[in-house]
């Protein structure tokens, strides 16, 4: 398994999901789908989302 590392490549907004869909082997796609659903049907906060962002490093650069 990965670490929880927020990639510098393959991101659309932050990073947090693909980070997520790599750390456990997941399609990112899923992922951020799930994270969609999450937020517009389930009311999880996009404070969670920004919170993740701020806690989860980003790749160091290469």
């Amino acid at each position: 398994m990965n670490a929880l590392i927020r990639p510098r490549q393959g991101r659309v907004l932050a990073g947090v999901c693909a980070a997520v869909a790599n750390r456990f082997g997941w399609n990112t796609a899923v992922v951020r789908v799930l994270t969609v659903i999450g937020v517009v049907f389930f009311g999880v906060s996009i404070l969670v989302y920004i919170l993740l962002w701020i806690l989860i490093p980003q790749e160091p650069p290469a």
